[in-house]
């Protein structure tokens, strides 16, 4: 597999296809870090899940941004919602925000579920956006409004709970993450985590409903291809 060395895997002991490799299972299918280790095991790969955690702990970061540096500008419509997450026994609120296509714009982790919360999400999603959204769509939670109103935004708000289902359903792959890690261990892990892994849904995210399977398998192979460049590899046939 003849690719420059990268120095991101400079004294790292197994190749970088393997590396990545795993990596790309962390964060792209619900799977724990033991199933990767199994995975790897049947191909003759002897590794601990300790240093399968490392790598994506190491290196998640590092695909995330350079997947986030090459995402084309998303959508004019955002959905907004809040969903509780149990932390170390603890009540918190995971924001989430996405576009009208299903692409995740970005998500906070609060203790709060009120205007002050709901304006340190839009705050950060203006920081890195180039532009203010067209419309906000939001469940009826008060917060929203007041939120918008305190920073002077002049941009259509829809307020209904059927019409942010976008929202809602973004939140379904989290849950199953939740399930699969035996919960959260704290905000920062959650923050971490789902930072990382959203980018990486969002490059393996196609939108079915004006595609034929035809361009669907091409965006897939795009997505590959990608994912090959941003780790400097090629997945593990």
């Amino acid at each position: 597999m003849p690719h420059a060395r990268d120095p991101l895997y400079r004294r790292h002991r197994f190749p970088a296809e393997v590396i990545g490799y795993a990596v790309w299972l962390y964060f792209r299918f619900p799977l724990s870090l033991r199933m990767i280790e199994e995975m790897l095991a049947v191909r003759g790969i002897i590794v601990s899940p300790e240093t399968i955690r490392c790598w994506a702990e190491k290196l998640g970061r590092e695909f995330s941004n350079r997947i986030r540096r090459r995402a084309p500008i998303r959508g004019d419509k955002w959905h907004l919602d809040e969903v509780v997450i149990t932390i170390a026994g603890k009540k918190h609120w995971l924001w989430r925000a996405v576009d009208q296509e299903g692409f995740v714009l970005d998500i906070l982790v609060q203790n709060r579920r009120d205007r002050g919360a709901a304006q340190r999400l839009m705050r950060k999603l203006l920081k890195k956006s180039t532009k203010a959204p067209r419309v906000m769509i939001t469940d009826k939670l008060k917060s929203y409004g007041a939120a918008r109103k305190d920073m002077g935004l002049r941009i259509e708000h829809r307020q209904h709970k059927g019409l942010n289902n976008r929202a809602e359903n973004s939140h379904q792959p989290t849950r199953r993450r939740e399930r699969i890690m035996k919960r959260f261990k704290s905000p920062r892990q959650v923050q971490k985590f789902l930072s990382i892994h959203d980018q990486v849904a969002n490059l393996f995210h196609f939108p079915r409903n004006r595609v034929s399977a035809a361009n669907h398998r091409a965006a897939r192979a795009r997505a590959f291809a990608t994912w090959d460049e941003i780790t400097n590899t090629r997945l593990v046939a």
